[in-house]
């Protein structure tokens, strides 16, 4: 489990084939090593990936034919800059959103403009991801827990201010450019409620739309 705030920025220094999968290696002078051991799990531009292999600031990891179909690693390239997080600790502060390091999906970002100090980016999401994005709500981007400002269709705004955009990798973002998304966890589970367990042979349940509005959750 992670937050979306990004720890530091890695370099993609290897992809080495391995059958169909792929075993990609990490640098990361800026991500503090002192705790990971092997097995541990970091959030590789929002992918959890486990660390199979330990250098000097530097970390190898599995990436499976799931885990290529569904995020950008497809596309990857050696030099390409990555946003790092280890995963939470009893200890550690949730200052972004609970994140799990599951892709749902790739987004594109459409456009860029500057606004005052900030950065606006609408990016489109997947048809049947789109569902699960609200306007305020929170949803991670390449690993970066961000609040939706707008939504318009299956597109969606994000502001970035300075700071983050010179912590993580949003900078280098352009039209065209392909992300990782994962959607709040809390929409997933609730529509799953809703459903009653469809397909499943769920327990009869009282939940209604009318009595969550009436408890402050719509």
């Amino acid at each position: 489990m992670f937050t979306g705030i990004i720890e530091a920025m890695g370099t993609l220094t290897e992809l080495r084939r391995q059958g169909e999968d792929v075993v990609l290696t990490v640098e990361a002078p800026g991500l503090d090593f002192s705790d990971v051991k092997l097995g541990d799990s970091i959030a590789t531009n929002g992918v959890c990936l486990t660390v199979i292999a330990l250098g000097d600031k530097r970390y190898s990891a599995d990436v499976s034919l799931e885990t290529l179909a569904r995020t950008g690693f497809a596309q990857a390239k050696v030099g390409d800059r990555m946003n790092l997080e280890k995963a939470l600790t009893p200890s550690s502060r949730l200052g972004g959103h609970l994140v799990s390091g599951h892709v749902d999906g790739m987004g594109q970002v459409m456009s860029r403009r500057s606004s005052g100090r900030a950065i606006e980016y609408w990016i489109k999401a997947p048809a049947d991801l789109s569902r699960y994005i609200a306007e305020k709500g929170s949803i991670a981007v390449d690993g970066i827990s961000l609040t939706v400002n707008a939504v318009k269709g299956d597109a969606f705004l994000l502001t970035i201010v300075p700071h983050t955009a010179e912590e993580t990798t949003i900078a280098r973002w352009k039209p065209g450019h392909r992300v990782n998304l994962e959607v709040d966890q809390i929409a997933r589970y609730l529509e799953r409620l809703l459903q009653g367990g469809a397909g499943a042979q769920a327990p009869s349940s009282t939940l209604t739309l009318a009595k969550l509005a009436q408890s402050g959750f719509l």
